[in-house]
């Protein structure tokens, strides 16, 4: 059993200590399966279930029946696997291709539009791109009225920094459906705007959403 081998040997603490690069495939099995049998550990179990597929190239394409004619490896435990698998399998088709570019006002309008034009409470939100305005992340940063005080430039940042994002795009919406710009929504866009020239981070836009269309505090002149 896991609780046999010392601390410093059981792979979730390695895990913790060193990180996942650190583990072997027997030991990032055994995480998943958690338990072994009774005569044998879950590190043995795991050999065997990597003996049994001639390591991952074959495991990765192994169906339900076949992962449970393993002693030891039940249905849970058979779905826990096949799920890391199809995860790992989706991360490694990602490309950057299947980002949404971000080249006008209107596109970063459109992006989010249909999530946020009928909210019922202003919602202030960051686009976080990359150097080619392909969108890494987006991320709701704060829920209420607009002002300076509340939105602080050190939330908005430091998702960035997070994200290692070369620009942000600002977003709100009015739950009026009136896009037009209060003095707080300036204001706020200012001082986002001047933190983000001492970091070293460009702010695009603020986009201010309404019913069906927005306005572009770029376009008016505010940045």
């Amino acid at each position: 059993m896991i609780r046999d081998y010392p601390n410093d040997e059981r792979p979730r603490e390695r895990m913790i200590q060193s990180g996942a690069k650190s583990l072997s495939n027997q030991e990032l099995l055994a995480i998943l399966l958690r338990t072994g049998t009774k005569s044998e550990s879950v590190i043995q179990l795991s050999n065997r279930l990597l003996q049994t597929f001639e390591g991952l190239r074959l495991l990765k394409d192994a169906s339900v029946e076949e992962i449970t004619a393993i002693h030891g490896i039940g249905l849970a435990k058979a779905i826990q696997l096949m799920a890391a698998v199809e995860i790992g399998r989706r991360i490694s088709n990602l490309t950057f291709d299947d980002r949404f570019s971000i080249r006008s006002p209107e596109d970063g309008a459109n992006f989010v539009m249909n999530d946020m034009r009928f909210l019922s409470q202003e919602h202030f939100v960051c686009l976080f791109l990359n150097t080619k305005n392909q969108v890494l992340h987006k991320k709701t940063i704060f829920i209420g009225s607009l002002n300076a005080s509340i939105v602080h430039p050190r939330e908005v940042f430091k998702e960035a920094f997070r994200r290692s994002a070369a620009s942000i795009i600002c977003i709100h919406n009015h739950p009026s459906g009136d896009p037009t710009p209060s003095r707080e929504d300036i204001e706020v866009t200012k001082r986002l705007v001047e933190c983000g020239k001492i970091i070293g981070i460009d702010i695009l836009d603020h986009l201010i959403i309404g019913e069906k269309k927005y306005v572009s505090l770029k376009e008016k002149g505010y940045l």
